[in-house]
């Protein structure tokens, strides 16, 4: 089955460039750089940057990775390196179209260069490396909640500029839990009008208000995880009568403490309530997974069949951020 999963054709809907790092770059950058840090063997960088299964699985406990690898993101050739071989790892886990998001901000933190300046670099390493690998990948911008407002504008303006280049699509993303969609508001209805879809992080941390937040004030296209919206029957009726997607990251719901254990999953009661899913790892590093992993894990705890696998990846093809004659090109490469 695991050889079945690697050759299936896949498509990755939501995955974060900064939870997508190799273990071994993080090493060789650390020594590079001489940074500050315990360790530069792997197995002992890997606590830091990935969820262990001794230690709580929290929110608090999974953004923490982050803020660890934010400390790696020092030159255009690192952030290069990076998407490279983001891009080569989801082309040799058999990943045939990936939206690879990224936080230009969170990239930015140390170099503090113009947001157009780092969209830029992903951009152009983002079409060498699929172009090298033979995988499509387009590329959605993303901002924290928690980092407030005041320069979503600018983070919009930059991604503007580089529809033509890859960019598809605008994140609004971190915990929603006491950080409300409202003030990004005006942003994500401009990216709207001026061609972008929206994807918005919601039911995730918080329930199911903060999913018709995303809908009713961001206006989404797709929401990310979503699972808490199950607390509002007549909102997954809503949800489920628009079609409206969700990008779901099992594993990654448990390592971030909104699941007890992959068994415990709310994905069955999803698709019972006429939801469409699609399945996706959200950071591969952090949880330790491709998504192939990813797929073998859900059949292997909640008892999907080989064909429940293939019904997600027709979800995901025809939910994927693409003018409809691509879009209809990937439903029929997925179908075979």
């Amino acid at each position: 089955m695991d050889a079945t999963l690697l050759t299936l054709p896949k498509i990755e809907l939501h995955r974060h460039l900064e939870g997508s790092w190799r273990l071994e770059t993080l090493c060789a950058i650390a020594r590079e750089y001489c940074l500050p840090i315990p360790s530069y063997d792997p197995e002992e960088i890997r606590p830091h940057v990935q969820i262990m299964p001794d230690e709580p699985h929290t929110a608090e406990r999974f953004l923490s990775k982050f803020r660890f690898l934010r400390q790696f993101f020092r030159s255009e050739t690192i952030i290069k390196r990076v998407v490279r071989e983001t891009v080569l790892d989801a082309a040799a886990d058999g990943v045939r179209y990936m939206e690879l998001r990224f936080t230009p901000q969170a990239l930015n933190n140390i170099m503090r260069v113009e947001y157009d300046t780092v969209i830029e670099w992903v951009c152009e390493e983002a079409h060498s490396a699929a172009r090298d690998a033979g995988i499509e990948v387009r590329l959605i911008v993303s901002m924290n909640r928690h980092e407030g407002a005041s320069n979503a504008e600018a983070v919009l303006d930059a991604a503007l500029a580089f529809r033509e280049r890859g960019v598809v699509a605008l994140d609004l993303a971190g915990n929603e839990d006491g950080y409300p969609a409202e003030p990004f508001r005006m942003v994500f209805r401009r990216a709207k009008r001026e061609g972008l879809f929206v994807t918005i992080h919601a039911g995730e941390w918080a329930g199911a208000d903060s999913v018709r937040d995303a809908l009713e004030l961001l206006d989404a296209d797709r929401i990310g995880h979503g699972i808490r919206i199950l607390e509002d029957p007549a909102l997954v009726a809503e949800v489920a009568r628009r079609g409206i997607p969700l990008e779901v990251c099992p594993t990654s719901n448990v390592d971030s403490g909104i699941c007890p254990h992959l068994r415990d999953h709310p994905l069955p009661l999803l698709l019972k309530n006429g939801l469409t899913v699609t399945i996706n790892t959200d950071d591969p590093l952090i949880s330790g997974i491709s998504l192939t992993d990813q797929l073998a894990q859900v059949m292997e705890h909640l008892g999907w069949a080989i064909e429940d696998v293939r019904a997600a990846q027709l979800n995901s093809a025809k939910t994927a951020f693409l003018p409809a004659d691509a879009r209809a090109a990937l439903v029929q490469a997925v179908q075979g």
